[in-house]
């Protein structure tokens, strides 16, 4: 609930402080006291547009601060704050404050955090509910209204979400199946002819880069190919160099055991023998290798070619062109066992459908069930607020399918019929403020509405009204206030004297200098204040009678 609000420089208001608390708070004072001036200031708090002309002359700019306090911060409050990376302590009071300078512009805080004004609109339902002569938010509004009859019913709104989900899921997974089964059948020859393709040309993963190093290793064999015919010579032959190397060793075998070093000239003649022996593999395994073939390369290269080709076709590398072609494989087979895929599907997504229509079903009987139960605690709250030739009903009407959601089959919509025989209407069309006001009221007591606004203010509900219908306005205000809070601007005595606190808006002048105060009013002020809605300017002992006669009735 709202606690405490700070003014600073807004229009008639130099500074003022004030608090609040729970139950019904009045605020009173003589026509034309400023008492639009408090409520224009709480408009900045909750991201009105802030207009320079609320700033008080002479100065250079003005603020407004609201301090609000909850049991349980609402949940789309802590999510929207949350959002705004806005950090906000269990039980720490959230305070909003709204600068603004005389020649434009302003600023917003959150606890001290600055904040888009964005922020205060989209948190500000939930803190302060106001309802005036031209009220066209809140109630009024028909957008809210299947929230509010199912908030009085309790629907189960949850699991028809729940339900909606399911089928918008199923149904999109049949939508993808079917598309992708279309465009399966749309290219199937041309998948046919990309698969046939590719399975005539059979690529492998790696092929490429074998075939290029076997391309690489015939183009360096044709350029070696005079330098490795040279080197035979060192091999190959009976005059060869290595022939002679391994006659020597053989005439050295025979003679080693005459001298140690003939032995070791023995074993270093073998070694060399031996990696001789080596090389010579070697270069014949390397000739083998770079052996030049032309047939040979221009099958390499032509290979490479339509490797290289099919791969750019189907815009992936060479590597990849065989899971292109089971890619194709699959898309083939997808549009063979479609029609088995697409089966099951249907059925998936028409009991999804079933599934929600039934809770859905089930959720307009509780409405129209509900509708007529409030349509009925309305109707039996107008009579005693001057509105007994007046008609309410709450119109619940099945939409088409294309319109169902996440909330039902349903839009709701309050009506009301302001005298005999006419048509019923929507609320926002009634002619008269303090009718709209009344009903408004009627509306909220029969809904003993729960997870409204932390604070409902009225605006002269009672504008155009007196005797025993302002007792009974006063009477139900009492009672929503009785377990939150209400905040009601009045010029009746009969609701004034109903208030746990009582404001006194008044309007002095200095000079040329004037200023709205606003004072919370002790036993013996709300008396002289209820004294003065009753009797005028002069206040008389009779009229201070009545006041008291008012305040022991409560």
């Amino acid at each position: 609930m709202l606690t405490s609000l700070a003014i600073r420089n807004i229009v008639l208001i130099d500074a003022l402080d004030l608090s609040f608390g729970q139950g019904l708070g009045v605020l009173t004072g003589e026509t034309g006291a400023g008492k639009s001036i408090l409520l224009d200031a709480l408009g900045l708090v909750l991201g009105n547009r802030a207009e320079t002309a609320l700033v008080r002359a002479g100065e250079d700019k003005a603020s407004v601060t609201a301090t609000f306090e909850f049991a349980k911060l609402p949940a789309h409050v802590a999510e929207a704050l949350a959002d705004a990376e806005v950090e906000l302590e269990s039980g720490e009071p959230l305070i909003i404050r709204r600068t603004m300078k005389a020649d434009g512009g302003s600023k917003a805080f959150v606890n001290d955090q600055p904040v888009g004004v964005a922020l205060l609109r989209t948190i500000a339902p939930a803190l302060v509910e106001l309802h005036g002569q031209h009220d066209d938010r809140g109630l009024v509004n028909p957008r809210g209204h299947r929230a509010l009859l199912d908030r009085y019913a309790d629907s189960d709104v949850a699991g028809v979400a729940a339900a909606h989900a399911q089928w918008q899921q199923a149904d999109g997974k049949l939508e993808a199946a079917r598309d992708a089964i279309a465009q399966a059948k749309a290219d199937q020859d041309l998948l046919l002819a990309h698969l046939s393709e590719l399975t005539n040309i059979a690529p492998e993963e790696g092929e490429e880069q074998e075939l290029a190093l076997s391309r690489a290793d015939m183009q360096k064999g044709e350029k070696l190919s005079g330098d490795l015919e040279e080197l035979r010579a060192f091999w190959d032959g009976s005059d060869s160099a290595l022939a002679q190397m391994r006659s020597a060793a053989r005439r050295l075998d025979r003679i080693a055991d005459q001298h140690p070093m003939i032995a070791e000239a023995l074993s270093a003649l073998d070694r060399a023998v031996i990696e001789a022996g080596e090389a010579e593999e070697k270069l014949v395994a390397a000739a083998e290798a770079m052996q030049f073939d032309p047939l040979e390369l221009d099958r390499i290269e032509t290979r490479l070619f339509e490797l290289r080709a099919l791969a750019r076709k189907h815009d992936c590398s060479v590597d990849d062109l065989p899971a292109t072609m089971r890619g194709l494989r699959e898309q083939l087979d997808a549009i063979e066992h479609g029609e088995a895929d697409i089966a099951a599907l249907e059925k998936e997504a028409e009991a999804a459908r079933q599934a929600y229509v039934a809770k859905a079903e089930a959720l307009h009987a509780t409405r129209v069930s509900a509708g007529m139960a409030l349509d009925e605690a309305v109707a039996a709250e107008l009579a005693p607020l001057k509105l007994d030739a007046a008609r309410f009903r709450t119109a619940v009407t099945e939409l088409d399918e294309e319109k169902w959601g996440a909330s039902g089959m349903d839009s709701v919509e309050f009506l009301i019929a302001t005298n005999p025989g006419a048509d019923f209407a929507p609320l926002a069309k009634i002619a008269s403020g303090g009718e709209l006001s009344r009903f408004i009221l009627a509306l909220k007591v029969a809904l003993a509405e729960k997870g409204g606004a932390a604070t409902v203010i009225f605006d002269e509900i009672d504008r155009g009204v007196g005797g025993a219908v302002a007792s009974a306005i006063g009477e139900r205000l009492a009672r929503l206030a009785s377990d939150g809070q209400l905040l009601a601007v009045t010029h009746s005595p009969q609701v004034a004297a109903r208030g746990n606190r009582h404001y006194m808006i008044a309007k002095s002048s200095e000079g040329t200098v004037t200023r709205t105060s606003v004072a919370l009013l002790d036993d013996a002020g709300r008396q002289e204040e209820i004294a003065r809605m009753l009797s005028g300017a002069e206040i008389t002992a009779e009229a201070r009678a009545q006041a008291d006669r008012l305040l022991e009735g409560v």
